[in-house]
């Protein structure tokens, strides 16, 4: 290969379709030869292109209708274009309050095939290979294979309204978020699995060494460093769960890295590792006191490339997530409540480490494996810049609708004052603010800083209270601090200005109203 043909495919992703590969073949009989191994979900039915809607139904009610006494459908929604998104549930033991409850979602980025891919060939796994079929006994799970399927039929990674909806977890702007965030709300998951696939040929590597380089890992794994996560989840997150998923995917051959993503900083190129941002799945299903992973298998712009392959580590991560649940009921259900129970102070800011570390990648004009030093930030090792104690409720003005619509979305419970009270809380004054100029996922962001201030006040019937003595409370933090970085003043759910007094308040009283 000449080096002008190296930096052409290292370049050309960009204007690639899904359906090529920048990709050549001595890389990929080198490091991510092709599996031989038979899978029956739809895409490999064909010869070309991936599984369709209309597949996918089709193979989902095959399931349902060989398997009637465990599997049943739920339509929680249509996308912007009228297409129903469904929920498969596997519920052999009918919902006994000892099993715990798993949620496995795909497809949330539309141009990541086999993510939904692999997704299907574990529930075809689970009902019919006797290997795994134990594992239903202990289980209850709710699949969503397709989350973006408008995306999905165009092989684009944004919702038909352009909302990317692993960026639209706490603003849910998108109909989509909106019913797949209630329905894992009302699903109550013990362990939260959200399968990807990320993009191993990039403009900012191709400016790496001679001629650039690729990702060398097969799949990532992406878990929350977010201080409001209890600690004894994040650990036991990484600990016990990823660690499990990382041997497995080792004993097979796979090649393993927590996530790291380049991102410039001051003209330098630097990686951000781990996650802290509510607005994505990892960080927001852990905020609910999940067991929580974001899974990113290499595989965006490569077309059916290794597609065997990648939809295999799809299949195995999801296996051994599930093996470590059966495994560990107990200790996994005795985290959660201490979790419950941990209270710890409200993080409104977070700092991550600046660290130096070594990941592999390929060298694309020797196409060896080489190491690469880089500088991280990372968010597993995340530092408070500022805290607040954290309240034993919050009060919203019950003109805020928009708010408590979404809030109860969230999974946040909400109680009602029943009659007129006078209240002492705290409340938030804005002292600073401005506004981007540039749209980020569809709003203009607000940037606030506030004053708390000390106050009784008479609050009318009807007022809405929320307690953080729930189950998912830690989200509601991340929602109404007002500085917090995906709260609903940053993206602009609740518009405000300099001097402002915020409807929503914070109440700190060790007793309820």
């Amino acid at each position: 290969m000449t080096r002008l043909t190296i930096l052409f495919l290292s370049l050309s992703f960009l204007s690639c379709s899904q359906l090529m590969s920048p990709q050549s073949k001595s890389i990929t009989k080198k490091y991510f030869p092709e599996l031989e191994v038979d899978i029956n979900t739809p895409a490999f039915e064909k010869k070309k292109g991936f599984t369709t809607h209309e597949e996918l139904l089709t193979f989902i009610n095959k399931l349902q209708s060989e398997h009637p006494e465990i599997v049943s459908i739920k339509y929680i929604g249509s996308s912007q274009k009228g297409k129903q998104i469904p929920m498969v549930l596997f519920d052999k033991m009918k919902r006994s309050d000892s099993n715990s409850k798993v949620w496995i979602q795909g497809g949330l980025h539309g141009n990541e095939p086999a993510s939904t891919e692999g997704v299907l060939y574990l529930m075809d796994r689970l009902l019919n290979d006797n290997q795994y079929t134990y594992l239903l006994d202990d289980l209850h799970l709710a699949f969503v294979p397709m989350a973006n399927i408008d995306g999905y039929e165009k092989h684009d990674r944004y919702a038909a309204n352009g909302l990317d909806l692993n960026r639209d977890q706490t603003k849910l702007m998108a109909p989509e978020s909106v019913v797949l965030k209630q329905a894992f709300s009302d699903f109550g998951a013990e362990v939260a699995l959200d399968f990807h696939e990320y993009r191993s040929y990039r403009k900012d590597l191709s400016q790496l060494r001679d001629y650039g380089v690729a990702a060398r890992y097969d799949v990532m794994f992406l878990y929350s460093g977010n201080l409001n996560v209890p600690e004894n989840i994040r650990s036991y997150t990484q600990q016990v769960f990823v660690k499990n998923a990382v041997d497995m995917l080792f004993e097979n051959g796979l090649k393993t890295h927590d996530y790291v993503t380049p991102v410039k900083i001051f003209g330098d190129l630097h990686f951000n590792q781990g996650s802290s941002n509510a607005r994505s799945s990892a960080t927001s299903y852990a905020l609910t006191n999940s067991v929580s992973s974001l899974i990113e298998v290499r595989g965006v712009g490569l077309g059916r490339t290794s597609f065997k392959r990648r939809v295999n580590a799809t299949f195995l991560v999801g296996l051994s997530y599930l093996q470590t649940t059966v495994a560990n009921q107990a200790d996994l259900k005795a985290e959660i409540r201490s979790a419950i129970e941990a209270q710890q102070a409200a993080t409104v800011i977070s700092k991550k480490k600046r660290v130096n570390q070594t990941i592999e990648v390929i060298d694309l004009d020797t196409e060896e494996e080489v190491l690469l030093d880089i500088t991280v930030h990372d968010a597993l090792q995340s530092t408070p810049e500022l805290q607040r104690t954290r309240p034993t409720a919050y009060v919203i003005l019950a003109t805020e609708v928009m708010l408590i619509e979404k809030l109860k979305v969230l999974g946040q419970k909400l109680e009602e004052l029943t009659e007129e009270q006078s209240i002492e809380i705290e409340k938030y004054i804005v002292t600073e603010y401005t506004k981007d100029a540039a749209k980020y996922e569809g709003v203009h962001r607000q940037n606030v800083k506030t004053e708390i201030k000390n106050s009784s006040k008479v609050f009318p019937k009807g007022t809405y209270l929320l307690y953080l003595d729930q189950p998912k409370a830690n989200l509601a933090i991340e929602v109404l601090e007002p500085e917090a970085d995906n709260s609903f003043v940053s993206f602009n759910v609740l518009p405000t200005n300099e001097g402002d007094e915020l409807p929503v308040y914070r109440y700190l009283l060790n007793k309820k109203l």
